[in-house]
């Protein structure tokens, strides 16, 4: 069968998207010596490499001014690995995370600085915060929250005896996948997976698999990692896991809310990094206690009030003082170089027996 000639249109354009490819190169080699001069200059001065409140305003920028084709949503991964190519060019930035590879904070990690990073792997969220206030990682990448589950209690309670402060945020919507050797779901005796993801997919679980045990572990990209070297064991995991462990997607997002999202926080040491500057779109973390009096918790509320401050979210966790005393955990919208903000922090701290600020940072724009 004789071959069919190349359409002359097609080629034609396939030549420009060739010389555009080529312009786009050269552009984005341009950029990369310009960082490489910026880079010279944070040295000197002895500035850090990283500014994710900077990052964030040109991302969001550049959106705004986008005037298509191209997606909106496109621009900031995009740009996102532009900047981190660049980054590397000023200074290796090594990330702690939650591994093996294929995790979902893996996920979180390369999606918020990008994929030119150097990857510090993690047996749990313990590691990072010790990687992190170490110095073994000069960020770390846990997560904070999750729509379904709500908080993750552990990521919180650290943060009360840790150094590290938040300095940026990202979210994804979680796909759980079950990944098996086999390409089927009859024979699987148990599923290994993080207790988050095995709690999130309860439903699903007990419908179609009610006889298997729910195996927890580590971290899903632990459990895939498991159901790899055993036929009669799955995992729950992303797509990027089930590449990585070359396992089967026997069944596609059985997690049981289709809006499945996960919120990360960024940490870092404060010593080492300063706080973001105001971006315009913030959000300010702290953990506080109350002295235990009736009306106590209200008197938290009524600063914010006063001031026009919004509060995003509230969460209580016990003490651990055998008194029934409680550490709040509260998102405030906004900035403390905002003068109604900073009142508002003012008067929060005068009311509190115990007063923390885990973080100021840009709200996460993907």
């Amino acid at each position: 069968m004789a071959e069919t000639a190349p359409n002359p249109a097609l080629l034609a354009l396939r030549e420009r998207i060739d010389a555009v490819d080529l312009e786009l190169l050269a552009l984005l080699n341009r950029r990369a010596r310009l960082a490489q001069e910026v880079g010279e200059l944070k040295r000197e001065e002895g500035s850090v490499a990283f500014r994710p409140e900077r990052e964030a305003q040109v991302i969001e920028g550049l959106k705004g001014r986008n005037g298509g084709p191209l997606m909106r949503d496109s621009v900031a991964p995009i740009w996102r690995e532009i900047m981190s190519a660049c980054r590397a060019l000023e200074t290796p930035t090594r990330v702690a995370y939650l591994g093996p590879a294929g995790t979902f904070s893996e996920e979180a990690a390369l999606g918020f600085f990008g994929s030119s990073i150097e990857r510090v792997l993690c047996a749990n969220a313990d590691e990072v915060f010790h990687a992190t206030s170490a110095g073994a990682a000069d960020f770390g990448v846990v997560p904070v929250e999750n729509s379904s589950e709500g908080v993750v209690t552990r990521s919180l309670d650290l943060f009360l005896t840790t150094p590290l402060f938040i300095i940026g945020e990202t979210s994804l919507y979680v796909r759980h996948n079950l990944l098996r050797r086999e390409s089927r779901l009859e024979g699987i005796e148990a599923v290994c997976a993080h207790p988050q993801a095995l709690a999130q997919c309860h439903g699903w679980l007990s419908h179609h698999l009610p006889q298997a045990e729910r195996r927890p572990v580590a971290s899903n990209a632990e459990g895939a990692r498991l159901a790899s070297l055993d036929p009669r064991l799955a995992g729950i995991a992303s797509t990027r896991a089930a590449t990585e462990f070359g396992l089967h997607v026997v069944s596609p997002a059985i997690q049981d809310d289709a809006h499945n999202r996960t919120r990360f926080a960024i940490l870092a040491h404060p010593a080492k990094h300063p706080q973001p500057r105001q971006s315009g779109h913030d959000c300010t973390s702290l953990v506080v206690s109350v002295p235990n009096r009736p009306g106590a918790v209200h008197d938290l509320l009524v600063p914010l009030k006063q001031h026009g401050v919004s509060m995003t979210r509230f969460e209580s966790r016990p003490a651990r003082s055998g008194q029934w005393e409680y550490y709040f955990y509260i998102d405030l919208q906004g900035h403390p170089d905002q003068p109604e903000v900073s009142a508002a922090l003012a008067e929060l701290r005068a009311a509190c027996a115990f007063f923390k600020v885990l973080g100021t940072y840009p709200l996460d724009s993907h």
